[in-house]
C-alpha cells in the first residue's frame, strides 16, 4: 500500500512538470540579440578564425533557446575543434542539430537552455577555417570578404548592438591593407587600429544592426603576407550558372506544364482523331490479307479519308456506276440501274450522293466509312497487319514501276488506268502523279465522266490536244497535255475534301469516335490528390563574386 501511495504521489508530482515542458516545446522561437561581436582572424597560414559572443533574452511565452544555429562560409574546419559556452559554461556543438540554411552546425545549449524570459551569453570559437583567401581585382592583393552569420527574420526582435572586427594576418603596415565598402546600416569607414599581437584591426559598428539581416564586410591585403595557395580561384564560371540553370528548368518546366503540354495534348489528340482503325486490328496475327482492294488496303494503311472516299469515287466512275455532272461543288448522277458488282462501300457512297442536304450526305459518308473500318476489321482477324500492308506496299510500287516504264502515251495510259486505286496508296501521289505525267496522255475512256468539261467538249482545265503520230492512232481529241491531266487528278482528291466532307480532321475524328473511341477517364477515388513532394522554384542562397559567405538563418 505504501508503495502505490507513493508511484501516486510522483506521477501526480512529475505531470505538471511533464506537461509544462511538452508545452514549451510547442512555442515559437522568439528572441533578442542585444549585443554581437564578431572576430575574424586572417591567419598568416591563410586560413581563418571567427569568435563570435552573442548576448540574448529569450522573450516571455517564447520557446526555450535550446540550440543556436551558426552558419559557416563552408565545411572545411573540424568541429572537434569547435569550442562553445553559454556564460562561461562549455557546451556541445552537433553538425546534425543545425537547422539554419547551407553549412553550419548547432550549439547544443543543453542545461544551459536559456528558458523564456531569461538572458545568456553565448560564446563559440571556430578556428581553421580553409578556403576563405579569394584573389583581388588588383593581382598582387588577396580578397577577405565575410558575412556574419544571421538569424531567421521569424525568431528574432528588436535591434542588436553589433561590432564587426577584421583581425589583418600579422606584420602588415598599417598603409598596405584596404577595406572594402561597408554593408548598409554601417559607418562608410571602419574604426583601425591593432589588437594584441600587433595586427592591424577594422572595426565596423552599428547600435542598432538587425541580427537577422546579411552584412557582408571585406578587406584586401597584399598576397605575400599568405601562402599563394591558401588564395582560392574559382574555376571558370559556366555561362550558366546552377542555380540560373535551375531557375530556368523551372520556368522551362513551368512552361512546358501550361504551355508545352496543352500543346502536345492538342497535338496529340488531333493526331488521335485521325487513327480511326480499332486497336485490334494491330493486334498481330499471322501471315497475309490477300484479296483486299485498294480502298481496304488504304483503310488498313490509315490513309487520310479524303483519299480514301476519291478512291471510292474514281471506282464508281470507272464502272460506269456514276458520272460527275459537276466538279465545283462535286455532284453526282448514279447509273440506273447499277452495275453489278460493286461493293458495298460503293453503293452507299453513290447513295450519300442522292442527298441533296450536304450534312445528311456528310453524315451517309460517315456511316459508309464506319462501316467500311468494321468490315476491313473482320476481314484482318488473325493476319498480320504489318506483313499485310507490306503486301499492299509492294502492289503499289509495282503499278507504278508499270505506269513510269511505259514509253508511249498509250501504254502509259492504260497502265495507269489498270492501276489507278493502287498508285493512289503513294504518300508521295500527288508529286509522283505530276513527275510521271508531263507529256501528252491518252486520257482513259471514264474520263469524260469524271470531267464534265471534256465530256462538253471545251472545259477550261482539259483542253483536248492533237497527239503525234507515233501513237499509232493518228491525231486524237482524246490526249490531254499531261500537266494537265496529273493536275486534275491531284485536285480531284483536295476537291473532295472542300466540296463534301469538309474538314477532314473533324470528318475522320467523328470516325474514330465510334471505331476507336479514346479510353475512359480513370475513375477518381473521391479524396484529395496527394502531393510528390519534391523541389520547388525558390531560390536559394548561393555564393557569387570572389567571395561570401552566405549561411544563417537559424535559431
Amino acid at each position: 500500500m505504501k508503495r502505490k501511495l507513493l508511484f501516486a504521489f510522483l506521477v501526480l508530482f512529475a505531470l505538471p512538470s511533464f506537461t509544462l515542458n511538452a508545452f514549451a516545446q510547442d512555442l515559437p522561437y522568439l528572441f533578442e540579440v542585444n549585443k554581437e561581436v564578431v572576430h575574424a582572424y586572417w591567419n598568416e597560414d591563410g586560413t581563418l578564425d571567427l569568435d563570435y559572443t552573442w548576448t540574448f533574452t529569450n522573450l516571455p511565452g517564447s520557446h526555450p533557446i535550446d540550440y543556436v544555429d551558426v552558419g559557416t562560409v563552408n565545411s572545411t574546419f573540424e568541429l572537434s575543434d569547435v569550442r562553445a559556452d553559454v556564460d562561461g559554461t562549455p557546451v556541445s556543438v552537433s553538425w546534425s542539430d543545425y537547422a539554419g540554411s547551407g553549412s553550419g552546425f548547432a550549439i547544443v545549449m543543453g542545461n544551459q537552455t536559456i528558458p523564456a524570459g531569461g538572458r545568456g551569453t553565448v560564446h563559440v570559437f571556430i578556428p581553421g577555417i580553409r578556403s576563405v583567401l579569394y584573389p583581388d581585382q588588383d593581382d598582387a592583393y588577396a580578397s577577405a570578404s565575410f558575412a556574419p552569420t544571421w538569424f531567421g527574420s521569424e525568431y528574432v526582435s528588436g535591434t542588436t548592438d553589433f561590432t564587426m572586427t577584421f583581425h589583418l594576418p600579422p606584420n602588415m603596415d598599417p598603409e598596405e591593407p584596404r577595406w572594402h565598402e561597408a554593408p548598409e546600416g554601417f559607418p562608410a569607414e571602419p574604426q583601425t587600429g591593432f589588437d594584441e599581437e600587433g595586427r592591424i584591426t577594422y572595426t565596423w559598428y552599428s547600435p542598432v544592426a538587425n541580427a537577422s539581416k546579411f552584412h557582408n564586410f571585406g578587406a584586401s591585403f597584399p598576397r605575400t603576407y599568405v601562402p599563394a595557395e591558401s588564395i582560392y580561384t574559382p574555376p571558370p564560371r559556366p555561362l550558366i550558372d546552377p542555380e540560373t540553370f535551375f531557375i530556368l528548368l523551372c520556368l522551362g518546366g513551368f512552361g512546358f506544364l501550361f504551355v508545352g503540354l496543352p500543346i502536345l495534348g492538342v497535338r496529340a489528340a488531333n493526331r488521335r482523331k485521325l487513327q480511326y482503325l480499332p486497336p485490334k486490328i494491330s493486334i498481330e496475327g499471322h501471315g497475309i490479307k490477300r484479296g483486299l482492294t485498294a480502298v481496304e488496303a488504304a483503310l488498313l494503311m490509315e490513309q487520310p479519308l479524303d483519299k480514301v472516299m476519291t478512291m471510292i469515287l474514281f471506282g464508281a466512275v470507272k464502272k460506269n456506276a456514276a458520272s460527275v455532272t459537276t466538279r465545283d461543288p462535286l455532284e453526282l448522277k448514279a447509273a440506273s440501274p447499277l452495275p453489278e458488282k460493286l461493293h458495298e462501300y460503293e453503293i452507299n457512297f453513290l447513295k450519300a450522293f442522292g442527298e441533296n442536304d450536304k450534312k445528311a450526305r456528310r453524315k451517309l459518308l460517315q456511316d459508309m466509312t464506319v462501316a467500311l473500318v468494321k468490315s476491313v476489321s473482320e476481314k484482318m482477324k488473325g493476319f498480320s497487319r504489318r506483313e499485310t500492308i507490306e503486301y499492299y506496299k509492294n502492289i503499289m510500287e509495282r503499278a507504278w514501276a508499270q505506269v513510269e516504264a511505259a514509253d508511249t502515251p498509250e501504254v502509259k495510259s492504260q497502265k495507269f488506268d489498270e492501276a489507278l486505286e493502287w498508285t493512289m496508296l503513294d504518300k508521295d501521289y500527288d508529286d509522283r502523279t505530276r513527275r510521271t505525267f508531263t507529256g501528252p496522255i491518252i486520257v482513259p475512256n471514264w474520263w469524260g465522266r469524271y470531267d464534265p468539261a471534256w465530256r462538253g467538249g471545251g472545259g477550261s482545265s482539259s483542253t483536248p490536244v492533237s497527239l503525234p503520230s507515233s501513237s499509232g492512232r493518228g491525231p486524237s481529241s482524246t490526249g490531254l497535255p499531261g500537266a494537265d491531266f496529273a493536275a486534275s487528278m491531284v485536285n480531284g482528291v483536295q476537291g473532295f475534301a472542300a466540296g463534301v466532307i469538309g474538314n477532314v480532321q473533324e470528318f475522320t475524328g467523328k470516325i474514330t469516335n465510334v471505331t476507336n473511341p479514346p479510353p475512359p477517364p480513370p475513375k477518381s477515388s473521391g479524396g484529395r490528390s496527394r502531393g510528390g513532394g519534391g523541389r520547388s522554384c525558390a531560390c536559394a542562397c548561393a555564393c557569387a563574386g570572389c567571395a561570401c559567405a552566405c549561411a544563417g538563418g537559424g535559431r
